[in-house]
């Protein structure tokens, strides 16, 4: 019992502190250093609050406990067993490594898709997925901001991963960092994606801030985390989507002037919220 204490302690500080850095820093230079000048970037422009922010932050923490103790029962308890995880590195080829990281977030996002409009189905919503968008105005803060249950069954895509596919304790820790990073992108607030993206075959696969902005903003739509594909193939990407992604890309390479307070798209609230 010591063991696994320990060992929660250990995993939950590192978690947390992962956190703090990937979620703290570009918070700090988007929302504290250079607002002014990162204006342009900007995809709303009303401001979340300082108790929206502790809001966030307090929900994470509990998130990250969450994920922890899954972490835990994976990793180190008779539950291993049961799994495809593998200890030394020389059981596959070292590209293997590679390969995994990313199988892991295609069936991530798939988990995440199915997942999320499940969360949206009028008897969930209020009881879960509504906490996570009392945060209509997105930060890095939010990345983590989900009630229990939804923090349970987040995390549950720990659990397929590992049992549909050989994973060494590596790929998983960068399949949380890689995909903590993304999703705190996705939360950003901003837009920083260059010029030539919008023309790229990444802009058909891949979401970008505006994408999930438009999701908080909304409420409906735009359910994927990683990639456009589900929502695409399943017609439930917002139709405003890349109008309004082409209209921040103007904004911020000054072909429109920022939009003045008060002009922003419309923001459905959580009261005005429905599946």
């Amino acid at each position: 019992m010591q063991t696994l204490t320990e060992a929660l302690a250990r995993i939950f500080s590192l978690s947390a502190l992962r956190y703090f850095l990937v979620a703290g820093i570009p918070f700090m230079m988007f929302y504290w250093i250079f607002p002014a000048r990162l204006k342009r970037q900007k995809i709303q422009r009303k401001e979340a609050s300082r108790k929206d922010f502790f809001r966030e932050i307090g929900h994470s923490m509990q998130t990250t406990l969450v994920f922890s103790v899954i972490s835990v029962i994976l990793l180190f308890t008779p539950v291993r067993q049961f799994t495809q995880l593998y200890q030394h590195m020389n059981d596959y080829p070292l590209w293997y490594i590679g390969v995994s990281l990313v199988l892991s977030l295609v069936v991530h996002d798939t988990y995440f898709y199915w997942m999320h409009r499940l969360l949206h189905h009028p008897k969930l919503f209020r009881a879960t997925h509504l906490l996570h968008h009392k945060s209509s105005n997105p930060s890095p803060w939010t990345s983590y901001s989900f009630h229990l249950l939804e923090a349970i069954v987040e995390g549950g895509v720990l659990v397929v991963i590992v049992c549909i596919m050989p994973m060494h304790p590596l790929t998983l820790l960068l399949f949380t960092i890689t995909g903590f990073m993304i999703n705190v992108y996705g939360h950003l607030g901003y837009e920083i994606m260059p010029r030539w993206f919008r023309h790229s075959w990444l802009f058909e696969l891949s979401n970008t801030s505006v994408h999930h902005n438009l999701h908080h903003s909304r409420f409906k739509g735009n359910y994927g985390l990683y990639f456009r594909i589900w929502d695409r193939v399943m017609g439930t990407e917002h139709p405003d989507y890349v109008k309004e992604y082409d209209r921040i890309q103007a904004q911020r390479f000054a072909q429109q002037p920022v939009v003045s307070e008060g002009k922003s798209p419309a923001v459905t609230t959580p009261a005005m919220a429905d599946a």
